[in-house]
């Protein structure tokens, strides 16, 4: 289905082109079955050097999402590009969550214009092309830049960028955001109200469902400015070296969801990032609120164990925080993915958290909710905190009395409403290495209420496991201390965990070559043992 919003007339100077399919394969190809398409599409895939497409079962994943689509989208589809792989990696990921939404948003470029200004970085064409009346539409943007028919002024090649229609704030930019959901009654008109309550023009939309229920929708939409009705254009206000071009941005996938806000895994100017983006937020609520103060807090830090801050964007309705993508996920999904760790593996990761913490407090951060979800690993195994949503900086007394964070790792005074102030993150701190020690949520058997009340109360605290060395079960024990003047601070956490950590290394190091030597020393007996065998068996044949 293609839907056009609203029709462009072509002017009198658009190109002429020959008959085309609205996804842009001429008209003979109407006549290829799905199949032949599919197969076609395999063909141009196998030709990339920057792509393994040989094996088996990928072709066949790529025939079964040519299969669960219409005919109509085999035949409009620009096959020459990743199109098809971009959308069977979304739809995919829509399967795997039919709760969520999965989308992908990017520049493209609907037409070549008469003469690209040299700053014009290179954008993808429309997965599915691109109509004569959108090409119109671009067509007629493009005449800010030309004197008059037939002529181009030259001298703007010279100019920022921002006159030039190719994306600037001057002309139009067309981005396609491309959406995968577990169809619904009327999403597309759904959808179709979302992009224009984000301010964006719809000028072409696709809906494909698929035979598992599926919707796949491509719309090409613009945020066009027009100048001629206001001629005079008010002075920006002062952008801060932190606040992102949201244009740069590509979201890719989503990674996590919470009650606020979404994650999701993306590009920004070609780096590889993750995106944290706020849901349904309004000016005059706590949410937005702690929004800013996360943007405040994450900006001033800069540690190797902080996840650090790429940038956000702190203008409606694009509200989102960037910061470095952690391909490792976060610790708590570890854990429970590969099961107990050896004690060098949790004292390292400890060691991580104590000196990223240290440095927080030092500048008079404090976290409030330190639990294994909240904290990350890059693909070098190197641990870094995150989630500044409920971060505070010390202020005055140095004191807080506000509730937050999670009740499971929450400190006493906390829980009570009590002042309180970095020690609160000691005593998480120490909940979080018995999360290392046993891979299981605190006080699983409870319900979070009865563990706060337990907690305050009664003294209650995690059981410490029998494996648990006798130096870190005392250091625990320190740091979730009832009262918080009893607890040590990061700074002193941090070279006894160090110290150890070099020491587990070293036992280990013993241990395995111990049992190297032992299993050479097996498979040495082994050997002996057969050879003698062997000569007392040839000996009895030569006897005989």
């Amino acid at each position: 289905m293609l839907l056009l919003f609203p029709p462009q007339p072509a002017p009198p100077s658009a190109p002429s082109a020959p008959p085309m399919a609205s996804g842009g394969q001429h008209l003979y190809a109407r006549r290829k079955t799905k199949h032949e398409i599919c197969e076609a599409y395999l063909a141009q895939l196998a030709k990339r050097d920057d792509l393994d497409c040989s094996s088996p079962e990928f072709k066949a994943q790529v025939r079964a999402h040519f299969d669960r689509l219409p005919t109509r989208y085999a035949l409009d589809v620009n096959i020459q590009s990743l199109d098809v792989l971009s959308h069977k990696r979304l739809l995919d990921e829509a399967r795997a969550d039919p709760t969520a939404v999965s989308f992908a948003v990017r520049p493209v470029e609907i037409m070549q214009l008469p003469r690209v200004p040299r700053n014009r970085g290179h954008l993808p064409k429309p997965a599915f092309g691109s109509s004569p009346n959108l090409q119109a539409l671009a067509l007629e943007a493009a005449q800010a830049d030309w004197i008059g028919p037939g002529s181009y002024n030259a001298s703007q090649d010279d100019q920022s960028s921002s006159n030039h229609p190719d994306g600037s704030a001057d002309a139009v930019a067309f981005y396609e955001i491309t959406v995968a959901s577990i169809d619904q009654p009327k999403l597309l008109s759904r959808l179709s109200e979302a992009l224009s309550d984000l301010g964006l023009n719809i000028r072409e939309a696709h809906a494909f469902n698929t035979s598992d229920r599926f919707s796949l929708d491509v719309f090409v939409v613009d945020q066009l400015q027009q100048q001629s009705m206001a001629p005079t254009r008010p002075a920006s206000p002062a952008v801060d070296d932190w606040e992102i071009d949201i244009t740069q941005l590509q979201i890719d996938a989503k990674v996590a969801s919470g009650a606020f806000s979404n994650l999701y895994r993306g590009s920004y100017c070609g780096q590889e990032v993750a995106v944290k983006i706020l849901k349904d937020v309004q000016d005059d609520t706590s949410q937005y609120q702690e929004f800013l103060q996360e943007v405040s807090i994450m900006r001033k830090v800069r540690h190797k164990n902080v996840v650090q801050f790429i940038g956000a964007c702190t203008r409606k309705p694009n509200l989102c925080i960037v910061f470095e993508f952690m391909s490792g996920g976060s610790v708590y999904d570890y854990i429970r993915r590969e099961g107990p760790l050896h004690l060098s593996q949790i004292l390292k990761t400890a060691v991580d958290v104590s000196r990223g913490m240290d440095y927080l407090h030092q500048r008079k951060i404090i976290h409030r909710d330190l639990k294994a979800a909240n904290l990350l690993m890059d693909d070098h195994a190197i641990v870094k905190i995150a989630d500044f949503g409920v971060a505070r900086v010390i202020e005055g007394s140095g004191a807080m009395t506000a509730e937050t964070g999670t009740y499971r790792w929450m400190a006493p005074e906390v829980i009570e409403h009590k002042p309180y102030d970095t020690k609160a993150d000691v005593f998480s701190f120490a909940v979080v290495i018995w999360e290392l020690l046993t891979c299981k949520v605190p006080y699983s058997d409870m319900t979070p209420l009865q563990a706060a009340v337990g907690v305050v109360q009664k003294g209650l605290r995690p059981g410490i496991p029998p494996n648990c060395p006798p130096a870190l079960a005392d250091l625990m024990r320190a740091a979730w201390a009832q009262e918080p003047q009893a607890r040590p601070s990061f700074r002193d956490l941090t070279p006894r965990l160090q110290g150890m950590y070099e020491a587990s290394k070293q036992e280990e190091a013993r241990q395995q070559a111990a049992a190297a030597m032992a299993a050479s020393t097996a498979a040495m007996n082994k050997s002996s043992a057969a050879g003698s065998t062997a000569g007392g068996l040839l000996a009895k044949l030569r006897g005989r």
